[in-house]
């Protein structure tokens, strides 16, 4: 066990200094696990095998357009995104948007609304304030 000062300003010192750097530490860890998270899909995807491609041809005389359901999965109420990666020159706070925000700049990673909560409370990480997702998710993050 360590060596502890016996006076009460030098532990709430000691205290505060440590509640900051497990603070700072969580979000950083929740930055890595995400990104981890984003490597970990990408290498399933490039170790899947090509699918085969679906013969995107009309029997003779079917008119129309050519299906597109399922080719691309469509934003969702409910669908947030985190920016993952910010420019060198613009090392501000990570931000959580709504899903289709115009404002979502860097590699944004799609997050489901419980993760989107558990980061809004992290420190350093922050709602969008054009398309203010901690308002359709009920938080008060003031």
């Amino acid at each position: 066990m360590a060596e502890l000062p016996d006076d009460a300003p030098r532990l709430r010192a000691l205290l505060a200094y440590l509640e900051r750097q497990i603070a700072d530490n969580a979000t950083v860890a929740t930055y890595l696990s995400l990104l981890r998270d984003d490597v970990r899909h990408a290498l399933a995807r490039a170790e899947r095998p090509a699918p085969r491609q679906r013969s995107m041809r009309r029997a003779k005389g079917a008119g129309g357009p050519l299906p597109t359901a399922g080719l691309s999965r469509p934003a969702r109420a409910g669908d947030y995104d985190v920016e993952l990666m910010r420019a060198p020159d613009d090392p501000g706070d990570i931000v959580v948007h709504a899903a289709g925000c115009e404002e979502t700049r860097g590699a944004p990673r799609r997050i489901r609304a419980d993760e989107a909560r558990a980061l809004l409370v992290e420190p350093g990480i922050e709602p969008c304030p054009t398309c203010r997702p901690e308002v359709e998710l009920g938080m008060d993050v003031a």
